[in-house]
């Protein structure tokens, strides 16, 4: 930035718009301006302002009316910045008025009296100069009408400049035509008659009425068809209950017949969903005409959990943007639609947004759609569901601009759509339209809401319908007649009846190269043999392609002596050890054009520094990732290093495993139990998103778990839940126990047609085990053992006890029963324990004629780990000579002891428990009952 001898050489109204940039920058960081510009702008006065300007003629201005103009120019930047507080946003009149008095004249110096005094007008779209009087009538119309913009608290110049360019309009300015008028009474026709038959229809049904907020529909109508002329392609859709027939029907064109049908339980079956769903929870798909061509919709999925369908949605986009090469966010868009309560109360809300600018999770935007119906789920008063003037807070954390416009006021919906959409299409940032409407019923159709709000719902009853008050503006204006009005009416409801779809635009799906099949991943038997093999020359071509560090890359000493072990591991100088079997699992899956996605908090290098995915050069922040490096034109390899979340990156990678079945898609927990705060996602999508809605999803979990005495919260990753939510084959639980185990699950989980989540309990102090390492041989001849058997040689004649356990604890019976030469109790490992092997657990027991004592042994309390859920398996194995027992902690309402000494007791005591003559007391083991 150049700076004259003498900043007041450019005090004049030509200027003015650069004068402001100047001086913002100035009050951002003083030090980003030339040093002449710092001396000027701190020399002024309190009443002065460095937008002072000349007359026309260029002659200086006197002190009085310098210091007027500034107090005009400043008068101009407070209505940008807070005239949303005067703003008539609320149809129903219930928001609380604001305090706007920095936006009375005297505050700024000013009075009646100057109000047809001649100021320059500044960057105002307006002429360059006019009275006072006309300057505040403009500043009025564009910041205190049916819209308050929330734009000052965005940090980029740019940003700000481009929104008040677009939304600053000369007064009287009308952006629609009469066929645009037009075309939004019909969509606020469809979406008014679709409730009001279904109202009559269906009395006294859930539906979560749109009832009072039908201005949704035609904002989302033109985000689909404007996204669609500017080159958009697909567009993804979350929203909870309030609306959602209405969106399916009136946008994504699902025929009314079907919905009549779910009414009235007649529903077709989902031959792909076990237990169905209600039908405001259900998804939709559908392809809309627009007239840049078809443009795919798809409704997700959700559960009742509110928000946390958002980071599901930008998941799937992530995943259809990478389909797509499309790595700015021009072709597939996320729309959230939110309610008020939720999207100031629900902290998901918060997660997602900081996920929004992430380099591992951004989508070039989400325009987000609060149908704010100021009261809540129930029968909340915003005082009681925020600390925050509006609901919108939340968004300014991440610089969106935040629109609240009059949902009874529909062209203004639309002015503030379509400037709101050209943002998210320009920049590629979030942005937030807040309609503000009411909700003409209860909470659903069954509630009462006048007794618990009498006088707002008094109010209500008495408002005319925001179709109707469109309507006979557009009658008043001539636009249309009442019989028009009176026409359209009776034609859609001619069209409800007969069941026909009302969305003209509607085509069917189009196939195409960006399409998924997922028809060869169904109806796949879960024990369908697999060869997780893989070629041995091959392997060590991708082992020396993740081993090759480029020239002059200066590794971590520490890192250094890992990659010279994995050296040596490879030329068999070295058992191999979990890290490495692990990036080679992943290196042949990139080999076989499979793309693999990591995240989690620290996966680059790993919580226990084992991964090492990611190498840093000590010299400078060069990054070095050997697994994008293994071929030419291979697969995506993506590894992040989440932020601190677990609800929101788990919901988002959910929604990324479900619309690609092509990538491994990975979860880490830092440690297993930080799993407990996305348990939402868990238990609604993740275990139960096949039996309600017939999706299939690949994600995997991995879960850091194991009892080594570091106390109660992060030794157990509560493998009891993960158990108790498997049914009907919904997904796989696994506690693999050698490197060569992680290696072939990994690659069984995608070289098999089978999409399941799959949920690892993985190794903490195993992964430098001396006893839990593997060869190159086991990883390129073997297999995945749902069961391993015995690996000493055992008389098998001579075992009286078979011990089945699972995970770390093996390597503590092992070493104990050697230590203690102990040659008649054969130790056997499940390594997966859902779907149960049975017919392997059937086939080590008979191996073993004379046991007649069958132990299971866990590490975890005996209310937890696997125990109560595996007891029916057991007693399904067994022989009616087995007597079978437990061995293990007592129950515990703690996951683990917080006392080092205290979990070493516990830990020899149930080692010997298993493993000590049955007449030995211990009250680590008890009889099974039966």
């Amino acid at each position: 930035m150049s700076s004259p001898a003498d900043p007041r050489s450019l005090l004049n109204g030509q200027n003015i718009a650069f004068l402001e940039d100047v001086y913002e920058q100035y009050q951002e960081d003083p030090n980003s301006v030339p040093t002449e510009w710092q001396q000027y702008f701190s020399s002024l006065s309190s009443m002065e302002s460095p937008m002072a300007t000349s007359t026309s003629s260029g002659s200086s201005l006197d002190a009085a009316m310098a210091t007027k103009q500034g107090s005009v120019s400043r008068l101009i930047s407070t209505y940008r910045a807070m005239g949303h507080k005067l703003a008539k946003i609320d149809p129903i009149n219930e928001m609380e008025a604001q305090d706007a008095s920095e936006l009375a004249l005297e505050y700024h110096g000013l009075s009646a009296a100057d109000l047809d005094t001649v100021f320059d007008t500044g960057p105002l779209r307006a002429p360059d100069r006019l009275p006072l009087r006309d300057i505040v009538a403009i500043l009025k119309a564009n910041y205190c009408g049916s819209i308050g913009y929330e734009y000052g608290h965005m940090a980029s110049a740019q940003q700000r400049r481009w929104l008040r360019t677009r939304l600053e309009q000369p007064v009287g300015h009308d952006p629609f035509d009469a066929k645009q008028k037009k075309h939004i009474l019909n969509r606020l026709t469809a979406a008014e008659g679709m409730e009001r038959y279904l109202h009559t229809k269906y009395v006294g049904q859930k539906r979560f009425s749109l009832e009072g907020g039908e201005s949704l529909i035609p904002m989302l109508d033109h985000i689909i068809h404007q996204g669609g002329a500017e080159g958009v392609k697909e567009v993804v859709i979350g929203m909870a209950h309030r609306g959602r027939l209405n969106v399916l029907v009136n946008i994504l064109g699902k025929a009314p017949r079907t919905l009549f049908s779910e009414f009235e339980g007649k529903h077709d079956i989902n031959e792909l969903a076990a237990s169905g769903d209600v039908k405001y929870h259900q998804g939709f798909s559908s392809d809309i005409q627009t007239s840049g061509g078809p443009v795919h919709l798809s409704l997700a999925f959700n559960p009742s959990h509110l928000e946390i369908v958002s980071p599901v949605v930008v998941g799937s986009v992530r995943a259809r943007q990478q389909r797509r090469d499309d790595h700015e966010g021009n072709t597939v868009l996320p729309i959230s639609i939110h309610g008020d309560a939720a999207f100031a109360g629900q902290g998901v809300v918060m997660e997602t947004f900081q996920m929004s600018e992430c380099r591992g999770y951004r989508t070039g935007g989400t325009v987000h759609i609060v149908v704010n119906n100021q009261i809540g789920f129930t029968t909340s008063h915003p005082k009681d569901a925020r600390s925050t003037p509006y609901c919108t807070e939340i968004a300014k954390m991440v610089g969106a601009p935040i629109f609240h416009v009059n949902g009874d006021d529909p062209e203004a919906v639309i002015f503030a759509t379509q400037i709101a959409l050209d943002f998210r299409m320009k920049f590629h940032k979030d942005v937030v339209i807040d309609l503000v409407c009411y909700r003409r019923h209860g909470h659903n159709e069954s509630d009462e809401p006048s007794v618990t709000q009498p006088v707002m719902y008094k109010n209500i009853k008495a408002l005319d319908t925001t179709r109707r008050l469109y309507a006979q503006k557009l009658i008043d204006a001539g636009v249309i007649t009442a019989d028009d009005e009176k026409r359209a009416i009776e034609g859609y409801r001619e069209s409800m009846v007969a069941g026909e779809r009302v969305v003209p635009e509607f085509v069917e799906v189009q196939q195409g190269d960006h399409t998924v099949d997922w028809t060869p991943y169904f109806n796949i038997p879960w024990d369908q043999k697999t060869d997780t093999s893989f070629n041995a020359k091959r392997l060590d071509f991708l082992a020396a392609r993740i081993l090759d560090i480029p020239e002059g890359f200066q590794l971590h000493a520490r890192t250094k002596k890992i990659m010279q072990d994995r050296v040596k591991m490879r030329n068999g100088e070295l058992a191999l050890d979990w890290g490495m079997a692990e990036n080679l699992a992943y290196a042949t899956l990139l080999d076989e054009n499979f793309a693999v996605r990591i995240s989690g908090q620290d996966s680059g290098r790993g919580t226990f520094f084992h991964r090492h995915a990611t190498l840093h050069n000590t010299q400078n922040k060069e990054v070095h990732v050997p697994l994008r490096n293994i071929k030419d034109k291979q697969p995506d390899f993506l590894v992040i290093n989440s932020l601190l979340s677990e609800e929101a990156v788990l919901a988002f990678e959910y929604g990324y495993a479900c619309s690609d079945p092509k990538t491994m898609v990975i979860w880490e927990a830092q440690f297993g139990d930080f799993a407990n705060g996305a348990q939402v996602v868990i238990d609604q999508f993740i275990s139960s998103g096949e039996s309600k809605w017939g999706r299939l999803s690949g994600l995997t979990m991995f879960l850091p778990h194991g009892y080594e005495g570091q106390g109660p919260e992060h030794s157990s990753a509560r493998l009891e839940r993960y158990l108790q939510l498997c049914a009907q084959h919904n997904m796989q639980v696994c506690y693999p126990s050698t490197p060569a185990q992680m290696f072939h699950m990994i690659r069984r989980q995608m070289v098999r047609p089978y999409r399941k989540p799959l949920i690892v309990m993985t190794p903490k102090s195993l992964l430098r085990h001396k006893l839990s390492t593997s060869t190159m041989e086991e990883l390129h001849s073997g297999q995945f053992q749902n069961v391993i058997p015995e690996i000493d040689k055992l008389s098998d004649d001579k075992v009286h006890r078979v011990v089945f356990c699972t995970g770390k604890v093996y390597f503590d019976l092992l070493e104990q029963r050697r230590a203690d030469k102990i040659d008649d109790i054969a130790i056997v490992r499940v390594e997966q324990l859902y779907p149960f092997p049975r017919n392997e657990v059937i086939t080590e027991l008979k191996r073993y004629p004379n046991a007649n004592e069958v132990v299971w042994c866990q590490e975890e309390p005996k209310n937890q780990g696997a125990w109560y859920q595996i007891m029916h398996h057991f007693r399904a194995c067994v022989e009616d000579r087995h007597t079978v027992l437990y061995a293990g902690r007592e129950a515990s309402a703690s996951p683990a002891a917080g006392y080092l000494a205290v979990h070493r007791e516990q830990q020899t005591r149930l080692v010997h428990a298993a493993l000590a003559p049955i007449d030995e007391q211990d009250t680590y083991r008890v009889e099974a009952l039966v």
